[in-house]
Order: structure tokens, then C-alpha cells, then sequence
């Protein structure tokens, strides 16, 4: 009964404990894509002039890159390019922007 109770209890707990942990990685990917995918369309719309849809892209980019977990550095530069291509974009400098959104996706890509 002893050897019983051993081996239940770690893998009842390895299961319990270890679904969170794929459910974050998940997670953490979905939403990698999502801004790499919203920037992408970001960068395509403000070449095109559409800078409504551009800003509304950079704030779901932005929304998405809370949720990226991995190299802390990478993720954080990567974020703030975001924020400041935004800064820009929204200050008429499309070119800078545009840079600056390139930069960012290089490195969400390196993830």
C-alpha cells in the first residue's frame, strides 16, 4: 500500500503541475504569432497610407507582445521598438516607423 501512495502522489502532482506549464508555452506562441502577424500588417499598411488601420494593428501588436515570454532582452527591445514605430507612425515619420517595425519583427522572429 505504501509503494502505492509513492508513486500516485508525484504523478498526480506531475500532472496537475504540469499542465499550466504547457498552457503558458502555448500561449506564449499563439500570441508571438499574433504579433508578428499584426505587425506584418502594420508595416504593409503604413506603406500603403492606411494609417488608421496601421495604429489599430501596432495597439493588438502591442496588446499581443504582453504575453511573450522567453529572453527577457530580446522581448523587451522588441516591445519597445513597437511602442516607439507607434510613436512614430503616429507622428507622420512612416519611414522611421517602418524601420523600426522591421527591427522589432527581426527579433520576434528570433524567438
Amino acid at each position: 500500500m505504501n509503494v502505492i501512495k509513492k508513486i500516485a502522489l508525484p504523478v498526480l502532482m506531475a500532472m496537475f503541475l504540469g499542465a499550466p506549464v504547457q498552457a503558458e508555452v502555448k500561449s506564449s506562441a499563439v500570441s508571438l504569432s499574433e504579433a508578428i502577424t499584426h505587425i506584418d500588417k502594420a508595416i504593409i499598411d503604413n506603406n500603403d497610407s492606411n494609417f488608421a488601420s496601421a495604429n489599430l494593428h501596432l495597439k493588438a501588436a502591442r496588446a499581443a507582445s504582453e504575453l511573450i515570454t522567453g529572453n527577457d532582452a530580446v522581448v523587451k527591445a522588441a516591445n519597445d521598438n513597437v511602442i516607439e514605430g507607434q510613436i512614430q507612425s503616429k507622428q507622420g515619420n512612416f519611414k522611421v516607423s517602418s524601420a523600426l517595425l522591421n527591427k522589432s519583427l527581426e527579433l520576434y522572429k528570433s524567438l
